[in-house]
């Protein structure tokens, strides 16, 4: 590290430039505050090691939140998208979820130029090697080239990088994802300061290049017809799918490569101690947990129109390279595959997010906050929902603002941050539709709705955004109250078509939202009874939506009304939960430890059973009470 600094001063400083980097700078600035933004390269900026898609079952509603926030990445992947498909289409609205593969290079250039064009944003390319804290405040960041940064608050977005070491068989060194550096000394300023660090792992499969691959033999999967956006700034008439995925599987003969070599894997071998994602495992440890599974899919996908690299989506490991090409190789339409980069693992520093509050800053150290992969989750959607809220929170501490806390009924973001900071994370936290209890009123179809005026409230939403947001929100009220209003007569086409779909004909006049409502009866069936103008189609599908679980969507409602009171049930800070009286011991060390904001938050925590609730919500009455004589 220089002895000699070139001191700055910025409200916010952001350490590290991947996708929650991007989000948490963005933010920052665009609220006002003076920002800026360390990266190791500036060529890593937006980088995609691992799968160069956006989106995906859990994810996608993520991204539509961020588009509503006034996030950067559903921009960037609506730009450089190559192949968009929604899935789950066969099943209900609540897990309806965009996928799209985007060209690596074209993203990362996106969020380039995107962080070069933001006002008040200043990139610079240096080693965050320390951090200083005065009177339990984050004073300086201090780069290994002699940047010395004063702050009012830091952003932790380190991704793969700190402490970061591959793994390809014997082969191991220090690196960060795809042979970039790693943060070597941050790790032990961070300990300094009481984060508590853990160790976790994650792996990335191997790239072929395309002319070496049989595509005759894959299975080929297309995109959509007509794709679908992630922004509301994108004309859906501008997205095209350009590029095609592929389909292929391991087989008996792939297996007994693997098996025949674990010994040679660092991962069964004892070399890896971190603990990896457990929705996303290497292929070695898919055929050691399923032994009886014949084949596994893999997804074969382009990493862009201007490479020919192909990624195997489903088959990361850690394997050493002869066992690469062999296992590779025994799967249809790889039998010639050429490597150009191998599979590899690779270990990192996080931190338990336990350490972190609601807002993603330290409980212990004022201004310090942290985003995707250093709090224990994985994925790049992920990533840059916690950076958006860090940078967020991270510009409302400096300027005095009011902090950004979103709930679990609001959204997926926050569904997230407060699964991480209040559970606790065992190994790399994916988010799932599963993992929201309000899934159905949380779909990635309405979460302008749900976001937008927080979006706008905070500065984050430009105006153009809320402009459309507003026009949209008004066409779907009007088209609503147009079903709702509007009647039909009994005719011998309406006779026809219900019975068609196994339905008995009304005799009298029926509304168009009634008539929609029925099994079997969609916008499609609707428009040949319908005299009214056709609405947008997004707009189209989400008042049928609306209509179609309309029952469901209001009993949601009523336990969310239900769970808001408990949020609202604010418990006062610097409480002995061990002086209460009737709480367990356990449960005193769990809300010890976690310092939860409110009676909601308190009974999610593991180890807070219903009956230490009970004592809780009477101890805070006597408190109310108490405080009001």
């Amino acid at each position: 590290m220089s002895d000699i600094y070139w001191d700055m001063d910025f409200d916010v400083a952001v350490v590290g430039a991947g996708h929650a980097g991007i989000e948490a700078a963005l933010a920052a600035a665009r609220m006002g505050a003076r920002t800026a933004l360390f990266t190791l390269s500036l060529d890593d900026i937006g980088n995609m090691p691992c799968n160069p898609a956006i989106g995906g079952p859990g994810k996608s509603q993520l991204v539509f939140e961020l588009d509503a926030l006034g996030g950067e990445m559903p921009r960037a992947a609506d730009a450089a998208g190559i192949e968009s498909r929604t899935l789950n289409l066969a099943k209900g609205p609540a897990v309806h979820s965009l996928r799209v593969q985007c060209g690596r290079a074209d993203y990362h250039r996106y969020m380039k130029l995107a962080l070069e064009r933001q006002p008040g944003l200043q990139l610079i390319q240096d080693e965050v090697v320390e951090i200083t804290v005065r009177e339990g405040r984050v004073e300086y960041l201090l780069g290994a080239m002699g940047h010395r940064v004063r702050a009012r608050a830091a952003v932790i977005c380190s991704g793969t990088y700190l402490g970061g070491k591959i793994f390809v068989g014997d082969f191991s060194r220090q690196s960060g994802p795809d042979g970039s550096l790693a943060a070597t000394r941050l790790a032990a300023s961070l300990l300094r300061l009481g984060a508590p660090l853990r160790r976790r792992k994650t792996g990335t499969p191997a790239r072929v290049l395309r002319r070496s691959v049989d595509l005759s033999r894959l299975e080929v999967q297309p995109g959509d017809p007509e794709p679908t956006p992630f922004s509301s700034l994108t004309d859906p008439r501008s997205l095209c799918n350009s590029a095609l995925c592929y389909i292929t599987y391991t087989n008996p003969e792939t297996h007994r490569i693997i098996r025949e070599n674990l010994h040679r894997s660092p991962l069964f071998g004892g070399a890896i101690e971190g603990i990896g994602p457990r929705y996303c495992p290497s292929i070695e440890d898919k055929v050691v947990r399923f032994p009886d599974r014949q084949r596994h899919q893999i997804f074969i996908e382009p990493c862009g129109e201007d490479t020919e690299e192909l990624y195997l989506q489903g088959m990361s490991s850690s394997l050493p390279l002869d066992v690469q090409y062999r296992m590779y190789r025994s799967i249809a339409g790889l039998e010639r595959c050429e490597i150009t980069r191998p599979a590899y693992a690779i270990e990192y520093d996080c931190v338990d997010p336990l350490w972190l509050s609601p807002t993603l800053m330290s409980k212990t150290v004022e201004g310090l906050f942290g985003a995707g992969q250093f709090c224990g989750t994985s994925g790049y959607e992920e990533a840059a929902a916690q950076g958006l809220v860090a940078g967020a929170n991270a510009a409302a501490l400096a300027l005095g603002r009011e902090p950004l806390v979103l709930t679990r009924d609001s959204s997926y973001i926050g569904t997230l941050i407060d699964d991480i900071v209040t559970k606790g994370v065992k190994d790399p936290y994916r988010m799932m539709t599963a993992r929201s209890e309000y899934r159905l009123s949380l779909r990635q179809d309405n979460a302008d709705l749900r976001l937008a005026p927080t979006g706008h409230r905070l500065g984050l939403l430009d105006q153009r955004r809320w402009e459309i947001f507003l026009q949209r929100k008004q066409q779907l009220s009007r088209e609503l109250e147009r079903l709702r209003s509007t009647k039909i007569p009994p005719s011998p086409r309406l006779r026809e078509l219900l019975t068609g779909l196994g339905q008995n004909p009304p005799e009298q006049p029926m509304a168009l939202s009634e008539l929609l409502r029925r099994p079997g009866v969609s916008y499609g069936v609707l428009r040949e009874l319908d005299p009214g103008p056709a609405p947008e189609g997004a707009v189209s599908r989400r008042a049928e939506i609306e209509l179609k679980y309309e029952g469901y969507l209001k009993r949601q409602q009523n336990q969310i009304q239900r769970q808001a009171r408990m949020e609202g049930a604010l418990l006062p800070t610097g409480i002995d939960y061990l002086s209460i009286t009737g709480l367990r011991t356990e449960a005193a060390q769990k809300l010890s430890e976690i310092r939860p904001l409110s009676l909601g938050q308190a009974s999610r925590i593991s180890g807070v059973n219903p009956a230490d609730m009970a004592v809780l919500a009477v101890w805070l009455e006597r408190y109310r009470r108490r405080k009001e004589e």
